[in-house]
């Protein structure tokens, strides 16, 4: 017969479970943020096949990146504040009927219109579902094994990320870009059924507040989270959103030579989330660093190599390393900040990470449309050095987490007395 465990939160006692049904409330929850993931960036491989489908240029159908990731980052505070005091477990399978009928929805939309009401569904899903969901694992499994799972559910991000957009492209080329939604919606339906199967009852047991939130924006580490993941991430989506347009106008790539490449991308990608995992709980700088100064220079040379197939592949290889590690070290940042409130820190990583992905596929779709792929991909360059500028006026020496003690300011002092205790392992950066 399995051991079971039984913890607490916030003093509260919580239902014993088995190790195994833990896992498997922990694999469940992390399969609810791959699908969201994959769900929001899936058109970006079929951005241009849409896009014919409804007689509007690649700059207008990219509102289908843009829409979502502002809705995101305006639900991930209000829906989290708002729905605090009810079961999480319900609020997760809510989130996740949500996102099959915006699947659905999307796979049947005779217009325009109706795709893009779909993707308000989606924003609305992964604004909730996510900064809920992500701080989740200490109610799940054993204290021993947090860290663990807690690493396992944000595994969700880079996977997603990287998987979903040649996954996509590849069953859209095969079947159409219908069925990729549809494919999408069922796999949603699963996810729901492994979320009623296996996650237990999660009565609320500590409630996010915005008082909490804003605090936190107070602080100097949040400040410098919410800086280096905009730039890296506006830089990284407002080229990689049009990358096919560039693949098929700039390298002349055929449908089915721009899906491999992309799956060449997506390998990579885990490749440099598995890599910057490994080092950015030490090397958070310089992980973030060297990321961002990676796509900078993939996107300053791809208008001059990427003429060439050769050339296109070798340096999306290096691209999907760079920005494998993007999600993970911007992440650790957010946490670092603020370890006590592990919900909070992920609403605010949510929304910044939302805000910039629409911001960066509107502004590189204004910018697409009135000039080319070329000057997309010139443009974001530009942004990531701007990042690695940031990361480079950071005082010199180690890493923000081996750095020498310094008394905090009186803004993280403030987050301090919210967070009810000191932040271990996290030293200020700038004074």
């Amino acid at each position: 017969m399995q051991a079971t465990t039984t913890a607490s939160v916030n003093g509260k006692l919580l239902p014993p479970r088995s190790p195994l049904t833990g896992w498997l409330a922990v694999v469940s929850v992390m399969l609810g943020i791959f699908v969201i993931v994959t769900t929001e960036i899936l058109p970006i491989g079929l951005l241009t096949s849409i896009g014919s489908s409804f007689t509007v240029s690649d700059g207008m159908a990219g509102l289908m990146m843009t829409m979502p990731g502002f809705l995101a980052a305006i639900a991930a505070p209000l829906v989290t504040v708002a729905t605090a005091r009810f079961d999480r477990r319900l609020m997760l399978c809510v989130f996740m009927l949500l996102l099959a009928l915006a699947n659905f929805l999307a796979a049947a939309a005779p217009d325009y219109w109706l795709v893009l009401t779909s993707r308000i569904m989606v924003g609305i899903t992964i604004g909730g579902f996510w900064s809920i969901g992500a701080g989740l694992a200490e109610r799940l499994v054993p204290p021993a094994s947090v860290g663990r799972a807690t690493a396992v559910i944000f595994s969700a991000v880079p996977l997603g990320s990287v998987l979903g957009v040649p996954t996509g492209t590849l069953i859209g080329d095969l079947a159409g870009w219908r069925t990729a939604f549809t494919v999408m919606g069922a796999l949603t339906v699963g996810v729901l059924v492994m979320l009623l199967l296996f996650v237990p009852p999660l009565p609320p047991v500590q409630a996010t507040r915005l008082s909490v939130l804003n605090g936190m924006i107070r602080s100097i580490n949040t400040r410098f989270a919410l800086l280096l993941t905009f730039l890296v991430v506006l830089a990284h989506f407002g080229t990689y959103t049009y990358v096919t347009p560039f693949l098929e106008q700039v390298t002349h790539a055929s449908g089915g030579l721009i899906t491999t490449f992309l799956l060449i991308y997506g390998a990579a990608g885990i490749l440099g989330n598995f890599l910057g995992g490994a080092w950015v709980a030490r090397y958070p700088q310089s992980v973030f660093g060297l990321a961002a100064a990676l796509i900078a220079v993939v996107t300053l040379l791809l208008p001059a190599l990427g003429r060439w197939e050769t050339g296109a592949v070798m340096l999306l290889i290096v691209w999907g390393i760079a920005y494998g590690a993007v999600p993970v070290a911007s992440q650790t940042w957010f946490s670092k900040a603020a370890p006590h409130a592990p919900e909070a820190a992920s609403v605010l990583f949510t929304a910044t990470f939302q805000a910039t992905i629409s911001m960066g596929a509107l502004v590189g779709g204004v910018i697409l449309d009135r000039t080319s792929p070329s000057a997309v991909m010139l443009l974001g360059g530009c942004t990531a050095v701007l990042m690695v500028l940031a990361v480079g006026a950071l005082p010199a020496g180690p890493d923000c987490n081996e750095r020498p003690e310094h008394r905090d300011s009186p803004t993280d002092a403030s987050v301090e007395r919210l967070a009810h205790g000191p932040r271990p392992g996290f030293r200020s950066v700038s004074h």
